[in-house]
């Protein structure tokens, strides 16, 4: 790696913006972390689910205790990097941003982000992604920071070029939703791009 800094994923950022704050999880968050990831339009834009009749799983105690212990230790992480979105106005978790499968190699890592409905068509997302993709450049010191897109969810791929993501590619048939296949298209910021623009290309 040369006398590049090597990212330190162990410090989880307090980040503050004039919509939203993104801060490391806390025990308050799991109700909206919960409420987003149950939510239909989650799991279709996500891919978590591949029919628009499947129902969310029921309320079961040993899946519930599961995720909470996902989310509670995801500030023990020291290869990646998970933080709450909080809607300013009402101190509500409404979703997560995430960067992960780090590679020490090439200084790069994969974005990941849901916001739930209580935190929809209000600027949040934009602000949050600007923020901690600004984290990931400006402090984390990365090269490359990609993610994929489903061409179902223009919405989302209109903030990510509204920010500074790139088109590269597309997976074809990357999803099957209803029975029919929908591609993915594959986006990335580079360092230097983002020098460049700061989110505001």
């Amino acid at each position: 790696m040369g006398d590049h800094p090597v990212p330190d994923f162990s410090v989880k950022p307090t980040l503050t913006g004039r919509l939203v704050l993104l801060r490391p999880f806390q025990e308050s968050d799991f109700p909206g972390l919960r409420a987003a990831l149950r939510d239909p339009e989650v799991a279709r834009l996500t891919g978590s689910v591949t029919s628009s009749r499947q129902e969310p799983e029921p309320d079961d105690p040993t899946r519930e205790k599961r995720l909470r212990e996902w989310y509670t230790t995801r500030n023990a992480q020291t290869d990646r990097l998970d933080l709450a979105v909080v809607d300013l106005a009402g101190g509500e978790c409404v979703g997560e941003m995430v960067l992960n499968k780090w590679d020490p190699d090439n200084l790069c890592c994969t974005f990941r982000t849901l916001i739930g409905p209580g935190g929809r068509d209000r600027g949040l997302g934009t602000e949050a992604i600007r923020m901690f993709i600004g984290y990931g450049f400006e402090q984390l010191r990365l090269h490359r920071i990609s993610l994929e897109v489903f061409a179902f969810n223009p919405r989302a791929r209109r903030v990510y070029e509204k920010v500074g993501f790139v088109a590269e590619g597309v997976l074809r048939d990357a999803l099957r939703f209803d029975g029919q296949w929908i591609d993915a298209t594959v986006m990335s910021i580079l360092a230097p791009e983002w020098a460049r623009h700061r989110g505001r290309p």
